[in-house]
């Protein structure tokens, strides 16, 4: 045991980030000033003070695992960092085994959330919900097919993934995953950027460093792709650049017209007020370049130290000790100046993180509390349109209620409403200086064509036809599928296949039986719909009424007072006047040696037949 203490007066604690990045800059002065108040305020630890230890990884993941390392020699109760996502994944690995908390107010990889790295705290906002926001941007706009460019490492490929399941509820979807070194030169981002140029989709999600950022932003500038008809949305690293470096060269902003990022949100509070109006006079004393602004890592990265000294406190309410223990699997070694024997395992380590995920303080980023998940509470982002010689805020994102034009806060004491209706941003000015929305695809010059079969021959022309001597087919069953191809809000470049020798009819199973093999991806024609074929292929819904009718062409007639004479055609008047002749024989034949009306000259007796016959029609007669 190296030593016991119930409530020491100095506790150790470390920081491990780089020192000359964005926004390790930004926390280094923030954690300093959240020491300093913890340490004069004797309500939070009594008369413990807090000793800040900050070691620079300087970009290195070797580094990074070293200075986390060197920390543990001075018996650290604690570790703030590390910055990057994937120096955070070797880094939670010690932790585990020296049981020593991580608290990360920057490492956004959603895959640190897992069972894997029990130490690992994020006090920030997981990449899980930053994609989320974005897949609800791209639904909102009425997109569908994505390309992902990022940094190829766990930040990059753990953050895409995230994205591509939440396109993927969306109904959207990731077409390509293009991968950036993150030691990349400019000639090899060029080459990738052509790469895309040449694709479908003109929807581009950038999830990269800000490092390099711009850098890749400059060469898509230089290609002509940021011009009108690209849409690129960033993700949160351009507005921390945005925020600490407010006068950006104009240049650099000349690269990012148009363009959509996010920024983490913070509440509007007292707290925050406060610590904005006191940040200039901590940035004059504490750096040597002068002033610096203020990012949303730099609030988290304030409250992570606050958080911190709240669970030491209840961990010392407890009844918790600072003691450690040596690890039997390091007493033995002793590699030069890195002395493994010293390195302790903290046996409150467990005790101090449970006090950890249990805080409920609020910060000057809002109400800070843990999720079951180990989430904080109220994931929210800004939606940020770069305009000009600045930026604009045209909407928010909040897990809870989707996109708005009002802060997230006014929206939680309602009920939460994600329908379509409910979703709103303000206009957007896009690349290319234009406030239309882009259609966000264009026929590729790489893609491959969709080989549609087509029956060259058929029984009904009028539903499928092909022109001879060409490939070229018209018909109604066509004139259907390219409509429903000019309602898709994406291209679909395709190719009509004859199928058949053209002088007989081919069998319709035999096609569909291809299209099930890959041979043809589709088929265009009069096919019925059969239990067996269906075991095969998926259909369309019928667009023509199955089933036996007649067809009859219409006439147009004038109808009129006379228009009950129509049926009676020169033929039936004819028909009609015999037999009133034959009728009236008759009855003469029967009445005239009787009856005397039928009997006398001739003439009567031929008028006597007329009239009685004609008087048949309207005349009932007795006997």
């Amino acid at each position: 045991m190296n030593g016991v203490s119930t409530i020491p007066p100095v506790l150790n604690i470390g920081a491990v980030f780089a020192l000359n990045s964005t926004i390790g800059k930004v926390a280094k002065v923030a954690i300093e000033a959240a020491v300093e108040d913890v340490n004069s305020n004797p309500a939070i630890l009594g008369g413990t003070k807090l000793k800040l230890t900050v070691h620079d990884t300087n970009y290195s993941r070797f580094l990074g695992m070293v200075e986390a390392l060197t920390l543990l020699e001075n018996e650290t109760v604690a570790i703030i960092g590390p910055q990057f996502s994937v120096i955070a994944h070797l880094v939670s690995h010690i932790a585990n085994e020296f049981q020593v908390p991580l608290l990360s107010f920057a490492a956004t990889d959603p895959s640190l959330s897992s069972l894997q790295y029990p130490f690992f705290v994020r006090t920030t906002q997981s990449d899980l919900y930053q994609m989320a926001a974005i897949a609800d941007i791209v639904d909102y706009f009425g997109w569908r097919n994505v390309i992902a460019l990022y940094v190829d490492d766990d930040h990059g490929r753990n953050g895409i993934a995230a994205l591509g399941d939440k396109l993927a509820e969306k109904r959207c979807w990731l077409s390509h995953k293009v991968p950036l070194s993150p030691k990349g030169s400019r000639n090899q981002i060029i080459d990738t950027l052509l790469t895309v140029s040449s694709m479908m989709s003109r929807i581009l999600v950038l999830h990269t460093y800000d490092i390099w950022g711009l850098e890749v932003l400059n060469a898509a500038k230089h290609l002509r792709m940021m011009e009108s008809g690209y849409v690129w949305i960033v993700t949160d690293w351009l507005s921390s650049i945005l925020d600490t470096d407010s006068q950006l060269h104009s240049e650099k902003m000349d690269d990012i017209q148009g363009v959509l990022t996010l920024r983490m949100y913070t509440q509007s509070s007292e707290e925050k007020r406060k610590f904005v109006t006191r940040w200039s006079n901590l940035t004059r004393r504490n750096t040597l370049n002068g002033p610096i602004g203020l990012n949303s890592f730099g609030l988290y990265a304030y409250d992570t130290l606050w958080l911190l000294a709240h669970a030491i406190g209840a961990f010392f309410d407890q009844g918790g000790n600072i003691s450690f223990s040596e690890d039997s699997k390091l007493s033995e070694l002793s590699r030069g100046d890195m002395r493994f024997s010293s390195m302790s395992i903290f046996n409150g380590g467990k005790m101090l993180l449970d006090n950890i995920l249990q805080v409920n303080m609020t910060g000057v980023t809002g109400p800070i509390k843990f999720t079951s998940d180990r989430d904080l509470i109220n994931p929210a982002y800004e939606v940020i349109n770069i305009i000009g010689t600045g930026s604009r805020r045209i909407g928010y994102w909040s897990n809870y209620s989707g996109l708005s034009v009002v802060p997230p806060e006014a929206l939680y004491k309602e009920p939460s409403n994600r329908s379509a209706s409910s979703q709103h941003l303000y206009s957007a000015v896009w690349p290319g200086q234009t406030t239309q929305k882009p259609r966000g695809w264009v026929f590729p010059n790489n893609g491959r064509h969709l080989r549609i079969g087509v029956p060259s021959q058929v029984i009904y022309p009028e539903f499928v036809a092909q022109g001879k001597g060409t490939d070229k087919f018209s018909g109604y069953c066509i004139d259907v599928f390219t409509a429903v191809l000019e309602l898709l809000p994406y291209a679909v470049p395709y190719k009509l296949v004859p199928f058949g020798d053209g002088h007989n009819s081919p069998k319709r199973f035999d096609l569909l039986r291809l299209v099930s093999e890959d041979v043809y991806d589709a088929a265009v024609g009069d096919f019925a719909i059969t239990t067996e074929r269906t075991k095969m292929v998926d259909f369309t819904q019928p667009y023509i009424e199955s089933g036996l009718v007649v067809v009859a062409p219409i006439k147009k007639l004038n109808s009129n007072a006379w228009a009950f004479l129509n049926p009676f055609t020169p033929n039936m008047w004819c028909v009609t006047g015999i037999f009133f002749l034959v009728v009236g024989v008759v009855v003469w034949i029967l009445e005239h040696r009787l009856n005397d009306d039928f009997r006398g000259p001739p003439r009567r007796q031929i008028g006597t037949i007329l009239w009685f016959s004609f008087s048949t029609l309207f005349f009932s007669h007795s006997k």
